[in-house]
């Protein structure tokens, strides 16, 4: 909840910064004007930790760098072409240099075919914010001064805790569908609600979002994953249907509900499975930056049940295979939005697996099982711990602590044995070039098919040594060759 006096205080402090001050000295001397704009002016509202400082001028690019370098470690232009000059400032207090953006004030324009704006400078503070995504955002510091400027309302939508854009959200969202998802990622990331009206829109302009790359719309999936409680924000995607759009496989989780036949709600697990790993990702790996991976893994585990869903008699409902359909319904969709293949093969595998660990719970594994289980893993073995804890959802509390203890039990297995074995390299003790040396053959099919009877071996009997290894491959050889 914003405190306005200490809010205020926090931007005194802002303004009396050292970068921030040397910059607007820097300005005011040379005839122009700077302000301190959009997300810094509401993180130090809040009380939020500001990251990189954006400012605006009414002074052109040209000007910009006149006055910037005699006072920067550096200076890019790569945003010139839209007013954006940035620099490193020196800043004394923290002893290092803090990287900065400049912006010529703006008065785009947008043909409502691309969101890409015909560039145009404009000539007020005021002007260039009421063109921002929200009131929230569209707050400026001026400086030196300092005097806030809210020409939107922004500070009464914060002490609202609402978000609203500064225009008419559908001639806003006209302009740049992809603010629809930006409303999304901040209501989850400031837990702010989203206006009626700017839902609404949200709603009518859905389709729009049609006109954004790929890419972008990725862009802002990852933000609003990244984001303490991501599922206030996926709950807006899904309601106005933006989700739709994008992501299907999601708001697909939502399945029709038979009188005769009866299951957990699907979407609603998804979402708290999510919730879940995030939590024991915080618990496991305190201050570790947000794990994309594991989070995408987490909603879209279950996608594979809506395509795999049986009816069976006596009121039952099956979901046989989902773990593998659902990994390639994922592969699809994670590649249509471009994310890299790292990412795709990663959260793939940890769908695929994601029932692995639900047959440790009914019986014990042999450490054969287990070693097995680990070296499908292999990479992901810690997000897999993750998600299949996360998994656990159900209000039987006897049954959630039989799987908890099951799942603890496989990890100190999995300790131990990685202790005696050297479990994470799993790999034969006798190599290729050692297979061909001692069955006398040359690379091709064959040294495969002994290199995986020499790993079968590792993974059931463990450790036995090059010795009793070699000797086990010629017993094999020779029984193949007879």
């Amino acid at each position: 909840m914003l405190n306005m006096a200490e809010g205020l205080a926090r931007i005194g402090a802002l303004a009396a910064s050292p970068v921030t001050a040397t910059l607007g000295r820097a300005f005011a001397d040379a005839g122009f004007e700077l302000a301190v704009v959009g997300g810094p002016v509401r993180d130090a509202l809040l009380g939020r930790v500001t990251h990189d400082l954006d400012y605006a001028t009414d002074a052109r690019p040209d000007d910009i760098l006149r006055i910037v370098k005699p006072l920067a470690r550096a200076t890019w232009e790569i945003g010139r072409e839209f007013g954006t000059i940035g620099a490193k400032i020196w800043d004394d207090e923290a002893g290092v240099a803090e990287q900065v953006e400049i912006t010529t004030y703006r008065a785009d324009s947008y043909d409502g075919t691309t969101r890409k704006p015909t560039v145009a400078f404009g000539d007020s503070l005021e002007g260039d914010l009421s063109r921002r995504d929200f009131t929230v955002n569209a707050m400026a510091l001026r400086v030196p001064g300092p005097t806030l400027v809210d020409p939107t309302g922004g500070v009464e939508d914060l002490l609202a805790g609402i978000l609203r854009t500064p225009a008419d959200p559908e001639v806003s969202f006209g302009d740049d569908p992809l603010r629809m998802l930006r409303a999304a990622r901040f209501a989850a990331q400031l837990e702010f609600e989203v206006d009626a009206a700017t839902v609404a829109a949200m709603r009518t302009l859905r389709e729009t979002l049609r006109i954004v790359s790929a890419e972008r719309i990725q862009g802002e999936l990852v933000r609003l994953l990244q984001t303490d409680d991501p599922v206030r924000g996926l709950r807006i995607l899904v309601e106005t249907g933006l989700a739709e759009q994008f992501l299907p496989e999601v708001p697909a989780l939502q399945l029709e509900v038979d009188e005769h036949h009866h299951h957990k709600d699907v979407y609603e697990h998804s979402l708290t499975v999510l919730r879940q790993a995030i939590e024991l990702e915080h618990e496991r790996h305190p201050g570790a930056a947000p794990d994309v991976v594991l989070r995408l893994a987490a909603l879209l585990h279950d996608i594979g049940k809506p395509a795999t869903r049986k009816l069976e008699p006596g009121g039952g409902v099956s979901f046989h295979h989902h773990d593998v359909k659902g990994a390639r319904l994922a592969r699809k969709r994670l590649g249509a939005l471009r994310f890299d293949s790292a990412t795709i093969a990663s959260v793939c595998q940890l769908i695929e697996q994601h029932l692995r660990f639900f047959g440790y719970a009914e019986g014990a594994w042999t450490d054969s099982a287990v070693r097995r289980y680990v070296r499908d893993a292999g990479a992901e073995l810690e997000r897999l711990h993750i998600l299949t804890r996360a998994d656990v959802t159900t209000r039987n509390r006897r049954k959630a602590a039989r799987l908890r203890a099951a799942y603890d039990d496989i990890e100190r297995r999995i300790a131990a044995l990685a202790a005696q074995e050297e479990l994470d390299a799993m790999r034969p003790e006798v190599d290729g070039n050692r297979i061909q040396e001692i069955l006398g053959i040359r690379p091709g099919p064959e040294v495969g098919a002994a290199y995986r009877f020499l790993l079968d071996l590792r993974l059931d009997e463990g450790i036995l040594g090059p010795e009793a290894a070699e000797e086990r491959l010629r017993e094999w050889w020779a029984a193949r060759q007879a």
